[in-house]
């Protein structure tokens, strides 16, 4: 299956937030589009949205594009005066580039920002599917860090690696990984896929793991992520998909073969906001974890 393909579910936690590779390339892929381009209009949308006063957006008005960055799931607009734009997209946010901009404000609206430039304008509407408004955004200075501060180390950083071989954390592991606190970027999408590639219980915790585990976590986050990243930059426009679960090789994927050649049918743990996937015999030695689900219905 395609990783852009779409899976179709009644469950609403199934449809996985973007994560750090799908924000990484969409970051790249909105400096080469916009970087260089002076800000004509930020129109607020979703007025539940925007979570600061000041600085305001006409502040931003005129002033230049230098780059889209990114820290951890936040997209940062760098502009040419020192402010930023600092968005989040939470769990169903999607980002449309618009050429022309529209003036349409379709169902679940966040915000429109409508770049001028040669050979005609730009606009980026954020809008959001589902009936949850979780989707933020914040216009601060340079030197306010606003949601970014407080989060943990990212992937791929010596900060994240030395966590990993050090910590002495009781969590569960799938609670740690989400944890954008403790380490960010990773989410329950890719978590998931991390932790079956290191073939780990979700719910072993990191001061239990041996020398070996921790390295092999450390690999198994870079080779996820590393793939998810390069099949991402093959992704074009913005990050318009109501649904990127299908981008996983294990998260969502109930009932399916484990995709290792070890025989056995992935099972998963429901919690009431989202569910994690896991293999029984690859991760924990055939022990089925337990389910709030079923044992609801066993009761």
């Amino acid at each position: 299956m395609s990783v852009f393909a779409s899976v179709t579910t009644k469950h609403s936690y199934n449809v996985t937030m973007p994560e750090l590779p799908e924000m990484q390339a969409l970051s790249e892929r909105l400096t080469a589009s916009l970087a260089g381009r002076t800000l004509g209009e930020a129109r607020l949308l979703g007025f539940s949205s925007l979570k600061t006063v000041s600085p305001e957006g006409a502040d931003l008005i005129g002033h230049t594009l230098l780059s889209v960055t990114r820290r951890a799931k936040y997209l940062i607009f760098t502009f040419d005066h020192g402010l930023r734009i600092v968005l989040h997209l939470s769990q169903a946010g999607r980002i449309d580039i618009e050429e022309p901009p529209k003036s349409t404000r379709p169902r679940g609206a966040v915000a429109r920002f409508t770049f001028d430039g040669d050979p005609w304008s730009r606009a980026i509407l954020i809008r959001e599917f589902g009936t949850q408004r979780k989707a933020a955004w914040w216009i601060l200075d340079a030197n306010d860090e606003g949601p970014l501060k407080g989060l943990g180390p990212e992937p791929h950083t010596p900060e994240f690696s030395h966590l990993i071989r050090t910590s002495t954390s009781k969590r569960r592991l799938h609670s740690d990984l989400r944890d954008q606190h403790v380490m960010a970027g990773i989410g329950r999408g890719w978590g998931d896929d991390i932790l079956h590639r290191a073939q780990l219980s979700p719910f072993a915790t990191l001061g239990s793991l041996s020398a070996i585990e921790r390295e092999r976590l450390i690999d198994a986050v870079d080779q996820v992520l590393d793939q998810a990243l390069a099949a991402e930059r093959t992704r074009t426009g913005g990050l318009s998909e109501s649904s990127l679960s299908g981008r996983c090789a294990v998260h969502g994927r109930f009932g399916q073969p484990c995709p290792l050649p070890c025989g056995d049918t992935l099972a998963r743990v429901s919690f009431e906001s989202y569910e994690m996937t896991y293999c029984p015999r690859c991760q924990t030695k055939g022990k089925v974890l337990a389910d709030r689900r079923m044992s609801r219905l066993l009761k």
